[in-house]
């Protein structure tokens, strides 16, 4: 068997074990539910929504036609995993094509766990002459080991664990999951 087919192999193994700590419904429902926050705070700002890519791009995706005021629309890659389940150094893919000086610029994303790929994004875009720069994750991973930063608006909330769908992976997999599933043992 070949390291792809291994690998698909692996994933198929992951998905069937893993536990589904929400559905799809209750994705879509808090997603809703960000989306009136982030309104009440950004409706009248005409901001940038701006996608970290590629684990904002199902979450940004559900989003945007929510949030019913003006808007652009944009992203960036940065990646500090690679496929991989442990980050490494960040490494920049993408960047905006908006110019974002003197704007609100949203950041949306999949996932907050440490916060160090969110806060070195932050200081780009803040040096890149941003006024203003809010976060906004779909999940919230609850540990004690992030670097001091919190989001402006998160979703859900999940346990200390490795978690893939609604745009979050397994290594470079599964971010299509119907739901947000923990790995076994992870």
């Amino acid at each position: 068997m070949n390291e792809l087919n291994q690998l698909f192999a692996e994933c198929e193994q992951v998905r069937d074990e893993a536990d589904c700590l929400f559905t799809k419904d209750e994705v879509t429902n808090a997603i809703s539910k960000w989306a009136k926050e982030i309104t009440q705070e950004l409706c009248d700002s005409n901001p940038i929504v701006m996608g970290i890519m590629n684990g904002a791009l199902i979450p940004m995706g559900m989003l945007i036609p929510e949030l019913d005021f003006p808007l652009q629309i944009d992203y960036l890659h940065a990646t500090r995993y690679r496929d991989k389940t442990i980050g490494g150094e960040m490494k920049w893919l993408a960047s905006p094509k908006i110019q974002i000086q003197d704007r609100i610029v949203l950041l949306v994303d999949d996932i907050h766990d440490e916060g160090t790929t969110l806060e070195l994004i932050k200081d780009y875009c803040h040096k890149e002459g941003a006024d203003k720069v809010y976060t906004a994750v779909l999940v919230n991973k609850l540990h004690d080991r992030k670097n001091n930063t919190s989001s402006d608006f998160i979703g859900l909330e999940v346990p200390d664990r490795y978690v893939f769908g609604f745009g979050m992976d397994y290594k470079g997999m599964l971010r299509n999951a119907p739901g947000i599933y923990a790995v076994k043992g992870m």
